[in-house]
This record gives structure tokens, C-alpha cells and sequence, in this order.
């Protein structure tokens, strides 16, 4: 499972944030079914663009990427990310895997060394022809694109079309969602140009390994951080053994780069592409994506100091659509929180854990085996997995929150609280703790910590994390005979 690797030209924002936490759930969802999961996130640190901020910084490259590399680490820190590597671009076994693939596809006969004249955003480490941009613009940054000439190395990507169209044809279902494949079908069949793989004029990068005149630029360097940490040039046997299982999350603008550039670079060096991109839209603030030049981006130390981590993890991931672009809102953010969170979960917990202190003192009953909540939980726990195996996070967690829903109206419909101790109440109860322990189990992907927290009220040990799927959705879990602690709030309302 990647992300891609975030550019350390400035600080993490909600943007970068928001693949990053989707990654980190998906990953959390997999190793509950006990798969081996391998769970790779970094930074990007070579180029025109942290060359230039680090001169105006009055630091080397080297001392800016390393100051900034940390803003992002303590960031994947703060939200509780369980990613398993975090590669570097200026790693030592960075270098080595990039010179490896830079030689393959040369000895392909697929690199070869012209002369570029054209328009170039610095923003985007990109080229664009003049259909491309917007008045002169770069359609991402809205600047304007410079004219360069200059002597380039070049992946010959024109004698990919054919290649690629095969390849995505016996791989019908390689890109999600269904219109982002579209559009890259669109680009390919548009006609494919050579891009440039080198530059002269900048030493902040990976020597070319024929020619150290040159420095890699951006795509080769960058691209190769997904091969690079499973071991192409350490370890083939790894290697191959990850490849395969490869699953990319990436936002909509670096589509191109991902699906057309990125393919054709591995065919060329001899290897099979990655069998799934996963691609979402931005995550936009007032109707905008998220820039340095707007001035609207959202540090994610901000949100978590209201919402707390999970709060900042469960909004993310229920609120936006995996595939379209979302309009963050703190005022959406603070009803998602107090609508699913503080009011449903939250009090949920707390009202159970009250009534089996007054009527059952304080030791949760086991539940019945034909409790109506069982069949809310299996249609949940069947919702969800699919959800998840779609990259749909929001579909999994509101059919999750369905059994918490369920169970609020159970409990209203039941009103233990009034009855006397004996066992209707019991039933009623048991049934609500084995809701919450489903519940826990489900929602762990998304609010980790939360989750942990539920477990242990309940009077569970271990590790929630260590549950396995689909052998802990089956209703009846909760073995009963636990001490149930009630504790503090889980999630305090917020004012808006």
C-alpha cells in the first residue's frame, strides 16, 4: 500500500494528509484479515523546487529536506499513521534502484539525448504543450509556464502507446475509479510525447549512471520509491514477491505521471506494471485545491487540537468521496463530529456502561443469539468489506455506524434503565456490549485509538488490532462475565 511521496518544499496540509490517513485505514483493514501488509509512505527531496526555497532559506538542499522531512514525520506521528517504511529520495538505496531502472530502460535502447525546447511549470516539475495550460498557465498552479531549451536525456515514451493500450485492456480493472481509467486511455490514445528525464542545469539529484553531467529530473527519481523499499535493487526475491500485490493511492493531478509515464518506464526496464492505482480528487477549501500561493492551506495539528486524532481521522474518511473532489468545511467537520461521534458513539458507550453498573453491577451479560442486532451486524460487516475492497471508506464506516444507530434505538425501544434487574435486561444489555465490541473491531481501521479505548471498557483483553477477520464479526463474541468501566467522555461535544 503507497502513498505517494510528499514534495519537502513546504509543510504538510490536510491534502497530503487526507491519502495518507485513507492509506493507513486500508492497511489497518487488511492486517485485521491477517494479511502481511507492507505499508510505504516519504518525501520526495530532489529538484528545481527545493533547491530554490532552500537558497532563499540561506540552506544547502540537504539541511532544508532534512528540517522538513521531520514537519512530516511528527505529522504521520500525530495521526497515528502505522505505516511500516518511509522511504527518502536521498537514501543511499534510493540511489542505487534509480540508477538500476535508468540503466535498464537505456539498454532498452529507450533513453536517449536531445535537445528540449518548451514550456516548463517549476511547480509541477513538469512540461506542457500550449493546448495544456490555461492562457499561458499551469493548469494545477494557475502560473506561468517558462520557456527552456536545453540538452536532455529522453524516455522515448512515443513507442508506448501501443503497449500501454494493450496492457490496460487485459488490465480492465488496474485504475479506480472507472473515468479516471477513461481519461488515461483519453491521453494515451491522444498520441504520446518523449519526456525529458535529465537536467543540466541542477546538481541537487541522482547522477545519471552514463553521464553525471546529468541529474535525474523528477519522474525516474520519484516513481522509483515504490520499487526502491521492497528491494529492486536489494533483494529481487522480496521484490517480486510485493510487487505484484502493489496497490497505489493517488490524487488525480499526478494521474499522467502514475498511469501512462510510470507503466511504460517499467515495460521498458523489463517489469510488469503495479495492478491497481487508486485514484481520488482534491481536497479543496473554499471551492479551491489547497496551494502555498493561495494561502489556504490547513495544517493538520490544527483540526487535531479541537477533534482530537480520531475525530480528525473518522471526518476524513467519512465525510469525502473517495474518487470526486470534496469541499472541506470546519462546520461540516463539527456536526460529523457531534452527530456520529460525541452523540451516537460517545453516548452510546457511556449510556451502557450506566445501566450495566445500575442493573447488572457493573458485569456486562453475554448477548443473545437472536438478537435483531445480529442480522444489523452481518448486513454491516458485509457492506463494509466491500466497501473497503473498493477504497470507499465513508460506505464502510456509515454501515458501521448503522449498528450504532440500531443499537441507541434498541435500547430506546427496550428502556432498560426503568425495568428491574433480572434477565430481559440482561438480554437487552448483552446485546448492546456485543454491538460495541463489533463496533470496535469494525470502526479500528478508522479511529485506532477509540477503538482500543471501547475494547477495554468492555472489559476485553488484548489488542483490538489483533482481531481477525471475518472470524470476529460473528455475533456473539462477547463472552459476558466482563467488568464493563464507564470512564470518561470518548469524544466531548464541540462548539461550533
Amino acid at each position: 500500500m503507497t502513498t505517494p511521496i510528499y514534495y519537502v518544499n513546504d509543510a504538510p496540509h490536510i491534502g497530503h494528509a487526507y491519502t495518507t490517513v485513507t492509506a493507513d485505514a486500508l492497511a489497518r483493514w487488511h492486517r485485521l484479515h491477517g494479511e502481511d501488509v507492507w505499508f510505504l509512505t516519504g518525501t520526495d527531496e530532489h529538484g528545481l523546487k527545493v533547491a530554490q526555497v532552500a537558497e532563499k532559506n540561506g540552506v544547502t538542499p540537504r539541511e532544508w529536506a532534512d528540517r522538513t522531512v521531520e514537519r512530516f514525520k511528527d505529522t504521520w506521528t500525530l495521526l497515528d499513521i502505522s505505516n511500516d517504511d518511509f522511504i527518502r529520495t536521498t537514501e543511499p538505496r534510493h540511489y542505487a534502484a534509480v540508477e538500476k531502472l535508468l540503466q535498464a530502460c537505456r539498454d532498452a535502447g529507450d533513453i536517449e539525448l536531445g535537445v528540449y525546447e518548451g514550456l516548463y511549470c517549476v511547480a509541477c516539475e513538469a512540461y506542457y504543450t500550449e493546448a495544456e495550460l490555461n492562457d499561458g498557465n499551469c493548469p494545477i498552479h494557475d502560473r506561468p509556464a517558462e520557456a527552456v531549451t536545453e540538452e536532455n536525456y529522453f524516455f522515448k515514451l512515443s513507442r508506448f502507446e501501443q503497449r500501454l493500450l494493450d496492457w490496460y485492456e487485459a488490465h480492465p480493472d488496474a485504475i479506480t475509479p472507472e473515468t479516471r481509467r477513461n481519461e488515461v486511455l483519453g491521453f494515451i490514445k491522444q498520441g504520446l510525447q518523449d519526456f525529458s528525464i535529465s537536467r543540466t542545469s541542477l546538481s541537487w539529484g541522482v547522477p545519471l549512471p552514463w553521464d553525471p553531467a546529468h541529474v535525474t529530473y523528477v519522474w525516474f527519481d520519484a516513481l522509483t520509491n515504490y520499487i526502491t523499499a521492497i528491494g529492486y535493487e536489494s533483494d529481487n526475491e522480496r521484490f517480486v514477491d510485493w510487487w505484484g500485490a502493489c496497490r497505489h493511492l493517488i490524487g488525480k493531478d499526478i494521474i499522467r505521471f502514475h498511469c501512462v509515464y510510470w507503466p511504460a518506464m517499467l515495460l521498458s526496464a523489463g517489469l510488469e506494471p503495479p495492478p491497481n492505482w487508486f485514484v481520488h480528487g482534491w481536497l479543496l477549501v473554499g471551492g479551491e485545491k489547497m496551494s502555498k500561493t493561495r494561502l489556504n492551506q490547513i495544517a493538520p495539528a490544527d483540526l487535531v487540537e479541537t477533534f482530537g486524532v480520531d475525530g480528525y481521522r473518522y471526518h476524513f474518511l467519512r465525510d469525502p468521496s473517495f474518487g470526486p473532489d470534496s469541499d472541506f468545511s470546519y462546520e461540516g467537520m463539527v456536526v460529523r463530529y457531534n452527530t456520529d461521534l460525541a452523540n451516537n458513539l460517545g453516548n452510546l458507550l457511556a449510556r451502557v456502561a450506566t445501566v450495566v453498573a445500575k442493573k447488572c453491577g457493573g458485569i456486562g451479560p453475554a448477548p443473545s443469539a437472536r438478537s435483531p442486532l445480529a442480522q444489523v451486524a452481518a448486513t454491516a460487516f458485509e457492506t463494509a468489506s466491500r466497501a473497503w475492497a473498493e477504497v470507499q471508506p465513508n460506505v464502510a464506516l456509515e454501515a458501521t455506524w448503522r449498528i450504532v444507530r440500531e443499537t441507541n434505538a434498541h435500547l430506546e425501544a427496550n428502556e432498560p434503565w426503568k425495568a428491574e434487574p433480572g434477565p430481559a435486561v440482561d438480554a437487552v444489555m448483552g446485546d448492546a456490549l456485543e454491538a460495541l465490541r463489533l463496533v470496535a473491531v469494525l470502526a479500528s481501521p478508522a479511529i485506532p485509538s477509540t477503538a482500543q479505548a471501547i475494547w477495554e471498557r468492555l472489559g476485553l483483553a488484548g489488542l483490538v488490532a489483533d482481531e481477525r477477520l471475518p472470524e470476529s464479526a460473528v455475533w456473539g463474541g462477547y463472552p459476558g462475565g466482563l467488568p464493563v468501566v464507564k470512564g470518561e467522555s470518548l469524544f466531548p461535544r464541540v462548539q461550533a
